[in-house]
């Protein structure tokens, strides 16, 4: 018999979820498979205009067995079927969704199939504003600050905001809703055949962060404190838990129905889940006091600091502190930008308004034409702007822009406020206010890195994660000028799937602790970005004189 042991590590994303296979003897990546969630790609269920970005439950059905599948086609020379020994997931978060009293998501029921309500709110879903204002009110006036560890402010883009928002919205949803569930837990609970609520293992890292639990007034805030923040969550605390969890620890094995669906053994150990950022700081190769910023359509900032270090402090602004949330012994720290990749995006999705409205309609060209045309133009809309704006000298560029166009997480959590363009003139083409753009989200990061400083937390070395730090080294060269520090950027392409991976590996007995798995799995860095002493110093006053004087002026006035 062969001692070979792999691993899977399943990672949702905002648009697509992804496996990878992983050799748990050197980290060795044997196959990997992504697929983008049908159903989201058409736009479904989704309006910008307001905030609202739910997903259906049945796609993440459906990318499960399409890349698990796909994984291990790829590998059938090696039969790796055999040789799979666990599987965890992370996803984004906070995604949560209403369950019934079999623990399955609403929208999977006939009633409910196309009820946003009773999908999956997706993290960047941020039509729960209102909410969230009220829970912060609330919470400075109660007996217990429960917000006293996610930052002192409650954010749209988090559990309890977004229930009750949906239990507002919805009277059917509120009938025939029993409990709710985050996206991280149903996908362990969904394979393992653990889903009526009382059953499902909860994750540390998205109750901790989300939810506002802690061990310490046992578990999720009181009754009445839920009651205040909405009526109709009377008697959800006894219907959810009050025990979590770290992804250390196994949720079980795969269910029979699973094992088959998958092509794997119900041998196969399912781990508990955490969320994207947290498990792909640990892929990353995070150390103590190591700052580890996952970098793609938002930004996730991670750090994992000794519980004996931090003590009593409460960090202020940012997006919680909870033991064991991404490696069991250490007090995990999560801050982040609500936009980062999304900001290019954005100026990517305005420049190409007239080839989608007006090439597309032209009696010039053919429709091929056009497709290929429209598909050429959109894949080089960025490596051409970021190309250009490399070579405009920083102090020569006049515009300036705010990057919280999806509102702000850190420091201080408001999606209530805009981005902003400003210093432009008739002179002012598309590179300077797309470089304008970058220099914005290397500001929105600095803010991030002197919040943790300024509250006592030291920050020994950055490491970059995800797409953006791969692709780009405009961004990332900008980013280490802003923030004066040099950044590492992590070899693997799959940092949160391989973090997710490593997990399995722990919970499978493979490797004993999360140092074990990185020292045998880890990938490594492939790049070290130093800053340029004078574009520091210059960013360093641009940031002071302008970055913060105009977000204020933006907050203040309500623009």
């Amino acid at each position: 018999m062969s001692d070979k042991k792999y691993v899977l590590g399943i990672d949702y994303g905002s648009d697509s979820g992804r496996a990878v296979l992983i050799d748990t003897a050197n980290g060795e990546e044997l196959a990997t498979s992504v697929c983008y969630y049908p159903r989201w790609m058409e736009g479904k269920y989704c309006k910008p205009e307001i905030n609202q970005y739910r997903q259906h439950p049945q796609d993440y059905i459906d990318v499960l067995i399409k890349i698990i599948t796909d994984v291990v086609e790829q590998t059938k020379n090696l039969d790796s079927a055999k040789h799979i020994v666990g599987m965890s997931f992370d996803t984004t978060g906070s995604t949560p969704c209403f369950v019934n009293e079999e623990g399955i998501p609403l929208a999977l029921t006939a009633e409910f199939q196309e009820d946003p309500n009773a999908m999956f709110v997706l993290w960047k879903d941020h039509t729960a504003i209102k909410e969230a204002d009220e829970i912060n009110k609330i919470s400075k006036e109660w007996k217990i600050d429960y917000t006293s560890h996610v930052g002192g402010i409650y954010s749209s883009e988090w559990f309890w905001a977004k229930a009750a928002k949906v239990l507002r919205d919805s009277e059917a949803v509120k009938s025939a809703a029993y409990s709710i569930i985050e996206h991280c837990d149903w996908m362990p609970a969904l394979v393992c055949d653990k889903q009526k609520p009382a059953e499902v293992v909860r994750s540390r890292c998205s109750a901790g962060h989300k939810a506002m639990w802690r061990e310490e007034w046992g578990g999720l805030p009181d009754e009445d404190y839920l009651c205040a923040i909405e009526p109709a969550l009377k008697g959800y605390r006894e219907r959810l838990f009050s025990e979590t969890y770290t992804s250390d620890k196994a949720v079980g094995n795969l269910s029979p129905e699973w094992a088959q669906k998958l092509g794997l053994s119900t041998d196969v150990v399912v781990g508990v889940g955490a969320f994207d950022c947290h498990m792909g700081a640990v892929g990353g190769e995070i150390t103590p006091y190591a700052l580890s910023r996952v970098i793609g359509t938002s930004t996730c900032d991670i750090m994992i600091v000794p519980a004996e270090d931090l003590g009593d402090k409460c960090v202020a602004g940012i997006c919680g502190q909870v033991d064991g949330s991404v490696a069991p012994g250490y007090i995990g720290l999560e801050a982040g930008q609500s936009a980062f990749g999304d900001v290019y995006a954005w100026m990517q999705r305005l420049l190409m308004w007239p080839v989608e409205n007006i090439l597309k309609n032209s009696d010039a060209i053919d429709a091929e034409t056009y497709e290929k045309i429209s598909n050429e133009v959109a894949a080089k809309v960025l490596p051409e702007l970021s190309e250009a704006a490399k070579k405009i000298p920083a102090e020569t560029s006049t515009a300036f822009a705010i990057d919280w166009m999806n509102g702000r997480r850190t420091p201080d959590a408001t999606q209530a406020v805009k981005g902003a363009i400003a210093g432009i003139n008739l002179g002012t083409d598309a590179p300077r206010v797309f470089r304008a753009l970058v220099e914005a989200t290397g500001y929105g990061s600095k803010a991030i890195v002197d919040r943790f400083e300024d509250e006592g937390v030291e920050i020994k070395e950055i490491i970059a994660l995800g797409g953006v730090a791969q692709k780009s080294d405009f961004v990332m060269q900008v980013m280490a000028d802003v923030l004066n520090k040099p950044i590492k950027v992590a070899k693997s392409e799959q940092t949160c799937a391989l973090g997710a991976a490593m997990f399995a590996a722990i919970a499978a007995g493979v490797h004993p602790d999360v140092p074990a798995a990185q020292q045998a799995m880890g990938a490594g860095f492939s790049d070290i970005y130093e800053p340029n002493p004078e574009n520091a110093a210059f960013y360093a006053k641009l940031y002071e004189e302008k970055y913060r004087i105009l977000g204020g002026v933006i907050e203040n006035q309500n623009l």
